[in-house]
């Protein structure tokens, strides 16, 4: 039986009925397993605040019992929300991206939103306007995409949480402690005892490339050492490979990711240099094949799960109206100390 405005909206609960030919469980058929009214059911289902835990709990078991799965268009149609958000890339390929892809669906469905993932090939400003085609809620921008979006036009009420906003754009955003993770590693190899440190830094254009290099030259500054001339990649192994050159003669090398890292350790291997006797080499993410570098690498840990859960809650909240409020928060790092320095 089809779920019916009558079963959305009233505040009794009709009298139990057979299942349609079609199986859909009604809301009404919820309601009788529960013992509770179907609008009881229907806050459950809108994850209204005005439902004890014990009734939540006996409502989402009588939901799991019979099979019920809400009505999205009905849904929306009450509620004046589609519980879909969006999510803008420029790539998946990286690891973060695409650990963040994950969390954030795994979000979405233990709070009942559906997500759809749209790729900023063609400008920030054209994924949003596909959102906005899509009545989404609000969407969540990640990394790279994120520089873009101060200078894009977006549609009218698409509320939007950024994963590293540039900074002074006044988004509500959410970003790892870059400053502080480039600070660590930065302040790591000096208590080692390396005269100074240098950096093979992320684009030019990129927020967390911008940050990590400025943890790194004023942990140097505030140690009295003038910093190094900056080489700079596009966070590719290739790029770490093509800087083995620039850094022949470093014993102390921060990179701003640990693609970057994977690439130098095979350059400076190649040139005879060993890596921690001859150079120490830190990176920054902590991907899942750090601990299986040769060496394994040392690294600052960033959080991604965390990461796409309070870009994601952010999100959410400002949607439900819970928190409208701008803001930016900041997710800690760790260093993880490995075989890499000495």
């Amino acid at each position: 039986m089809p779920v019916t405005d009558r079963d959305l909206d009233l505040g009794r609960s009709p009298a139990p009925r057979r299942r349609a030919a079609s199986g859909r469980v009604s809301m009404a058929m919820v309601a009788a397993r529960a013992g509770v009214s179907g609008q009881t059911v229907s806050r459950v289902v809108n994850d209204s605040p005005r439902v004890d835990p014990a009734t939540r709990e006996r409502v989402e078991k009588a939901m799991a019992d019979l099979g019920y799965r809400p009505h999205r268009a009905a849904r929306a149609l009450r509620t004046g929300r589609s519980h879909t958000i969006g999510l803008v890339v420029t790539t998946l390929a990286t690891v973060g991206n695409s650990r963040m892809l994950q969390a954030t669906a795994e979000a979405a469905a233990e709070r009942g939103y559906a997500l759809t993932v749209v790729t900023a090939s063609g400008g920030v400003a054209d994924a949003f306007e596909r959102l906005a085609e899509q009545e989404v809620d609000g969407a969540i921008v990640l990394n790279e995409a994120s520089a873009q979006v101060p200078s894009a036009a977006r549609p009218a009420g698409l509320r939007l949480v950024v994963v590293d906003a540039p900074a002074g754009a006044g988004l509500d955003g959410v970003h790892s402690d870059h400053v502080g993770g480039a600070a660590a590693a930065t302040a790591h190899l000096l208590a080692l005892g390396h005269p100074t440190v240098h950096h093979l830094a992320g684009p030019a254009d990129s927020f967390a490339a911008a940050e990590r290099e400025r943890g790194w030259r004023e942990t140097l500054e505030a140690a009295g050492i003038a910093p190094p001339p900056v080489v700079r990649g596009d966070w590719s192994a290739d790029a770490g490979f093509d800087a083995g050159g620039a850094l022949a003669a470093a014993s102390a090398v921060f990179c701003a990711n640990d693609q970057m890292a994977l690439g130098l350790l095979r350059a400076l291997a190649e040139s005879g240099r060993r890596v921690p006797e001859d150079v120490s080499v830190i990176g920054f993410d902590d991907v899942p094949d750090a601990a299986n570098y040769r060496p394994p690498l040392t690294t600052i840990r960033q959080d991604f799960t965390a990461l796409a859960r309070r870009a994601f809650d952010a999100l959410v909240a400002g949607i439900e109206g819970a928190d409208t409020s701008s803001g930016d928060a900041v997710i800690p790092t760790t260093l993880v100390e490995r075989a890499s320095t000495r």
